[in-house]
């Protein structure tokens, strides 16, 4: 694990809680709402930075509104891969 540190003004802190456990947490998720939406983390990093399982890290990003990171690109290699294991049989 990495642990870095952010200095913050005062007021500026207290918008993300009360408490430094408050804030750290807030931040976290902000951090992993941010990378999930600009393609730099994946669905799977996301649930490790906040240590969710799968359905949690669903929910997460469902409640905060943000979409599945999952392209037309995505569809076609999950509907060959299906394709393949299915004709295998």
């Amino acid at each position: 694990m990495v642990e870095v540190t952010v200095k913050l003004p005062e007021t500026v802190a207290r918008s993300f809680g009360e408490t430094s456990e408050d804030i750290g947490q807030h931040l976290l998720e902000d951090a992993a709402l941010e990378g999930y939406r600009a393609g730099r983390l994946s669905h799977r990093q996301v649930g490790a930075m906040l240590r969710l399982d799968y359905w949690e890290t669903e929910s997460f990003l469902k409640e905060r509104g943000v979409p599945l990171n999952y392209t037309l690109a995505d569809l076609d290699a999950d509907r060959a891969t299906l394709e393949k294991i299915l004709g295998a049989m």
